[in-house]
């Protein structure tokens, strides 16, 4: 049993989509930390961090939507022992206001990605007898959100079929988690910032009981916890990482 820690994935190989900024990158990082050989999914490489960019990751152009280019990548990149689904996006308007077309984009990044990615995976994970799923999800997924009720419904998804793969894979070795985040303090909440203005990150600061964003590091230490070994007994949970938001 390897404690978490410093080397407490080393040996171990991990796929993380959308790790080129915010959330993403800081789980890269830290899984590099904890000595990972670390590859990461992102549909835009040339706005990835500096701080990723100048890593041991390698970077991969990927639109994690598409399930046969995420099958492609996976056989030339993999086997993997640890997925992190990262990858996702938002949309901030009224159900009434949005568009067919919207819910599918987001439905296909949100929860086809998970699918696609966790589908390429698995097979390796289950003959090696050894595998670490986690999945980011959302408090949204949990709670709702007004004005998020599209993204909300395809995070709900992830949650449920987190919790399903995690019956399928258990007894291959296999555990499947899921994190689900609060406000954090990455590229995607700014622009939601920019649009909604200050009163909307000072109600999104009021919803947790901390009365503050979370940063993108407080998610990464708990997804390298949960890819360690010092995790074993943990399977098909749904951890957030919210400040106490919905308490």
């Amino acid at each position: 049993m390897r404690p978490a820690g410093p080397n407490a994935l080393a040996g171990r190989r991990a796929f993380v989509t959308g790790g080129g900024r915010g959330i993403g990158a800081a789980i890269v990082l830290e899984l590099l930390s904890q000595g990972a050989d670390v590859v990461f999914a992102d549909i835009n490489l040339e706005g990835a961090s500096s701080a990723v960019l100048a890593s041991s990751a390698r970077g991969v152009a990927l639109n994690v939507a598409d399930a046969g280019a995420v099958a492609a990548a996976v056989a030339a990149q993999g086997p993997f022992d640890i997925l992190v689904n990262n990858a996702g996006r938002d949309q901030h308007a009224f159900f009434v206001d949005t568009r067919p077309e919207d819910w599918a984009d987001l439905i296909a990044v949100n929860l086809g990605s998970v699918l696609a990615c966790s589908h390429a995976v698995l097979p390796a994970m289950q003959a090696a007898g050894f595998g670490r799923i986690i999945n980011i999800a959302s408090e949204a997924g949990r709670g709702g959100s007004k004005g998020g009720s599209v993204y909300s419904a395809s995070k709900g998804g992830v949650i449920a079929f987190t919790k399903s793969i995690a019956r399928e894979a258990a007894r291959y070795g296999v555990t499947v988690n899921v994190v689900t985040p609060g406000p954090i303090r990455t590229p995607l909440l700014q622009a939601a910032v920019d649009e909604g203005g200050d009163r909307l990150l000072q109600a999104m600061k009021d919803a947790t009981l901390l009365r503050r964003l979370g940063e993108p590091e407080e998610v990464a230490g708990l997804v390298a916890f949960l890819a360690s070994d010092a995790a074993a007994y943990i399977t098909a949970e749904t951890i957030g990482v919210s400040g106490g938001m919905g308490c």
